[in-house]
């Protein structure tokens, strides 16, 4: 697996934001960010994870989503939220972790 971001969740609005309107969360800063810092405001309403709204969270792109995911706490189920990508979410000590696999153009 390779270091892929870090998910922060904020309340302030910021230059950029992308709205994700199936998961109700504006996100912004990864695609400007040297280091991979991505931050997630969150409507009320949003159904993501509890965990995933309020503690930030490090993501690892991997080769094999559900070789990774096995045998851990499944915290968001995989899922597709752009073309491409598939992500599922665990919970290790407490936090959460990111899976994302990309899809291999051969």
């Amino acid at each position: 697996m390779k270091y892929h971001h870090i998910g922060i969740p904020t309340d302030i609005p910021r230059d950029g934001e992308v709205y994700l309107e199936r998961f109700k969360v504006y996100a912004s800063g990864f695609e400007s960010s040297p280091y991979g810092v991505e931050w997630l405001r969150f409507e009320p309403d949003s159904p993501v994870a509890e965990l995933v709204k309020k503690v930030p969270h490090v993501a690892f792109e991997v080769h094999d989503l559900n070789a990774a995911v096995a045998g851990h706490e499944l915290l968001i189920a995989p899922n597709s939220p752009s073309e491409g990508v598939t992500v599922a979410f665990i919970v290790h000590n407490g936090a959460p972790i990111e899976f994302l696999e990309f899809a291999r153009k051969d």
